[in-house]
C-alpha cells in the first residue's frame, strides 16, 4: 500500500465530519431563523389580541420547514371567519410583520382554536375518498375550489396515496383534480 492511499483513507473521514458540521451548522441556523419568526409573529398577534380586548393563549412551534403559531381561548370564533377567511387573512399580515422584521418572506403558519387541523383531517378524508373514487372509475376527478392552504393539504394526501393531482382555475375559483394513476 502506498502512502498516498494511505492519506486517501485518513483525510476521507475528516472530510464527512466537515460536512457534517456545516450541514449541522446550517439547520441549526435554519432552527434559530423559523423560532425567531415564530417569536415574532406572536408578538405581533399578541398585541393584536390586546388591540381587540380577547383572551387567547400562544403557542410557537417550529412545524418541518415553517414556523407555526396557534392561538387558543375562549370565543375567538370571529378571528377564524366563516370558512377561515379571517384566519387566512391574519395570516397573511402576521407573515408581513415577520417580512417587516427579518426582511425575508415567512411561510409561517397561523391556526386559530384548532380550525385548520380539524380542517386538516377533513381534506385528508376527501383527499382519501377522492382516490378511492378515481382508483374505482379511472377517470379524474375534479375537487371544489380551495384556498392554497386546503388545495396543499389534498396534494400531499393523493400523493401519499400513490396518485398525482394538479391545480387548475383562477383565484378564487382554483381547484384540485386527482389524475388516475
Amino acid at each position: 500500500m502506498s502512502d498516498e492511499s494511505v492519506t486517501e483513507t485518513v483525510d476521507a473521514p475528516e472530510e464527512t465530519v466537515e460536512t457534517e458540521t456545516v450541514e449541522s451548522e446550517r439547520s441549526g441556523s435554519r432552527l434559530e431563523q423559523l423560532e425567531q419568526e415564530g417569536d415574532i409573529a406572536a408578538d405581533y398577534l399578541e398585541e393584536l389580541l390586546d388591540i381587540a380586548d380577547l383572551d387567547g393563549d400562544l403557542d410557537m412551534d417550529v412545524d418541518g420547514d415553517r414556523a407555526a403559531v396557534s392561538i387558543v381561548g375562549a370565543d375567538l370564533s370571529q378571528l377564524v371567519g366563516d370558512r377561515g377567511e379571517v384566519l387566512e387573512a391574519l395570516q397573511e399580515l402576521t407573515r408581513l410583520a415577520v417580512y417587516r422584521e427579518t426582511g425575508e418572506r415567512s411561510r409561517l403558519m397561523l391556526d386559530i382554536s384548532g380550525f385548520r387541523a380539524r380542517k386538516r383531517e377533513e381534506l385528508e378524508r376527501l383527499a382519501e375518498e377522492s382516490v378511492a373514487t378515481v382508483k374505482e372509475t379511472g377517470e379524474p376527478l375534479s375537487l371544489s375550489p380551495m384556498t392554497p392552504f386546503e388545495r396543499k393539504v389534498v396534494h400531499d394526501a393523493v400523493a401519499a396515496a400513490g396518485l398525482t393531482s394538479e391545480s387548475e382555475g383562477v383565484e378564487p375559483r382554483r381547484h384540485v383534480v386527482v389524475l388516475p394513476g
